[in-house]
């Protein structure tokens, strides 16, 4: 079969287009972008979140880490999660760094973050990303099973395992954090 110059050059510009539609596909939508360079945190997490899935871009970790940073360092809890459980798994391009992510997780928590109070109780109940102290790990759990939601039961299962762990002063330190918290950050 011969192939004439011109039957090429209609496969090249084909394929070309293609190429190009596939890019405008391939991309995150233009209007999130613009939020997200403007500063805006959820903008910056949703932008996060397509890095780290592959959605609408290549997958890619540290730009996923990097924007879930910059959320992060505004105070948004989202952005905090994010970037701790991108650090706590670590993958392709992204180091593990259980500190890091421990990290993060803690200023999460401190907002009242459930999934990052119950994470941070785990992590100090096994020591990783942080000293083994299964008083601190009562107390992130505890605060977790104060909210009602789909975990609760599991957050109060881990509690009390932890819990018998735990002295009598110990317990009643703790409680008695729990409810300072707790008066500070109604729910």
């Amino acid at each position: 079969m011969k192939v004439h110059w011109y039957q090429l050059l209609l496969a090249t510009i084909f394929s070309s287009a293609l190429a190009a539609a596939a890019a405008q596909t391939n991309a995150i939508d233009p209007a999130l972008m613009a939020r997200a360079n403007a500063g805006d945190a959820a903008a910056q997490v949703l932008v996060g979140e397509c890095y780290a899935s592959g959605k609408g871009v290549t997958r890619d970790l540290k730009q996923a880490a990097e924007w879930y940073q910059r959320a992060a360092e505004k105070g948004d809890t989202d952005g905090e999660v994010h970037l701790a459980a991108l650090y706590r798994d670590g993958g392709k391009g992204l180091p593990r760094d259980m500190a890091y992510a421990a990290e993060w997780y803690r200023k999460a928590a401190g907002q009242g973050d459930v999934t990052a109070q119950a994470t941070l109780g785990v992590l100090y109940s096994i020591g990783q990303g942080v000293p083994h102290n299964d008083v601190e790990a009562y107390y992130w759990l505890d605060l977790a099973a104060a909210v009602k939601g789909p975990n609760q039961q599991k957050y109060a299962a881990n509690r009390q395992l932890i819990g018998t762990h735990l002295t009598v002063d110990e317990l009643a330190e703790v409680e008695e954090r729990v409810a300072k918290w707790l008066a500070a950050h109604p729910r």
